[in-house]
């Protein structure tokens, strides 16, 4: 397998190539590399790193002593860049042989053998026989198959991939009630969809484990969904985290949507608003998507840090850190469509919103879709009066 090197924040890697020297990012390559997730691994590092220096001052120990574990390392570029940028203890993992002599040779190359463990193996067997301060699951795909086995190995926070977005937004529609237990609908918030059901799917497998989870970081950025979440056991912690398992009720003729919390709830068939028949997704995760101080905590980091793409990772945690905590978003360009009037600058939205006494803020999920606890006929009224 023929390598090149290149530089991630402050490590250095080999990575696949193919023959004619171009950088190798599809699934096929005997080890999987994928450049265009730096921005991912870039937070990756700023949020492990502000978790694990939080946790050791609360538990007055050193950063060398947290545990951490990439179960599907492929070429290991992740966990050897947390071993090298953020300094505590890390375990690789693949099932590949090319893989585990490639994570072999960077953990040498960068020289980590002492702060790098490395196994080859079974990814379930190994979480299910190990206990790690942090669990992260980054497949290529669904992670559904090691939630259960990264549930019960996670002590104190679980990190988790999905990068199939098309089951987990509705898109693919029955592959997404196989895969996640949960009926997913592809509408205009579709990708929020899409991180509230994979986070619910994950609150059921944790409290299988009667461990419940508290959402610090959640993002979806083109083609993937990524989430930090906090962990504590105890069986009251899990029952209280399923409390914020719910449903969404939505209307796809004047795209109102209203939230019902718990599984065995009496959701309406019919819209508030325009009275058509109403669809329903979940069940799903309704609370919050962030936490603010550990969004704080990640910006001081990546702040800090030589990233290479550090300005777009600041921005998606900052315009994480101000969204509103409400289920789904609403797009400005689509509702002005439907009024048949041009688009106004958002900021100009927001401040009228904010003006009759509703929050409001933007979203991370695009630059064209913002939060407020308005109802549809306060945000079409609110438009109507801004033409």
């Amino acid at each position: 397998m023929k390598t090149r090197t290149i530089l991630e924040g402050c490590t250095q890697v080999l990575v696949p190539m193919v023959p004619n020297d171009r950088q190798l990012s599809i699934s096929s390559a005997d080890v999987f590399y994928n450049p265009e997730m730096e921005l991912n691994r870039d937070i990756s590092v700023a949020s492990i790193a502000a978790f694990s220096e939080s946790l050791a001052r609360r538990r007055h120990i050193d950063l060398s002593e947290i545990t951490y574990v990439d179960a599907l390392a492929a070429s290991g570029i992740r966990g050897l860049r947390i071993a090298k940028e953020v300094g505590i203890d890390v375990t690789l993992n693949d099932w590949n042989e090319d893989a585990y002599n490639l994570i072999r040779e960077n953990t040498e190359f960068n020289e980590l053998t002492e702060k790098v463990r490395i196994s080859i193996g079974n990814a379930n067997v190994l979480l299910h026989r190990g206990r790690f301060n942090i669990v992260d699951i980054d497949p290529f795909g669904s992670p559904t198959t090691y939630l259960d086995a990264a549930s019960s190995s996670a002590i104190d926070m679980l990190a988790v991939t999905a990068t199939d977005t098309a089951p987990l937004c509705g898109a693919h529609l029955n592959s997404g009630i196989r895969k996640y237990g949960a009926v997913p609908l592809n509408t205009e918030y579709h990708n929020e969809m899409g991180v509230r059901i994979l986070l619910g799917m994950i609150a059921k497998d944790l409290s299988r484990h009667e461990k419940a989870m508290y959402p610090m970081l959640c993002h979806a950025t083109r083609h993937y969904v990524r989430v930090y979440l906090e962990l504590k056991k105890g069986a009251k912690n899990a029952d209280k985290c399923l409390r914020e398992l719910g449903f969404i009720v939505h209307c796809t003729n004047c795209t109102g949507r209203s939230v019902h919390y718990g599984l065995t709830v009496h959701m309406p068939e019919k819209c508030d608003v325009c009275g058509n028949t109403t669809n329903i997704a979940g069940p799903l995760w309704l609370g919050p998507l962030h936490n603010k101080d550990f969004c704080d905590s990640v910006m001081i980091q990546l702040a800090q840090r030589e990233l290479g793409k550090k300005e777009h990772a600041m921005k998606i945690i900052e315009l994480c850190r101000n969204e509103l905590d409400i289920p789904t978003f609403y797009d400005h360009h689509l509702l002005s469509k439907r009024l048949k009037m041009s688009a106004i600058p958002m900021e100009k939205l927001l401040e009228k919103l904010k003006a009759q006494g509703f929050k409001a803020s933007r979203t991370h999920f695009s630059g064209t879709s913002f939060k407020t606890n308005a109802s549809i006929e306060g945000i079409l009224d609110t438009l109507r009066k801004l033409r």
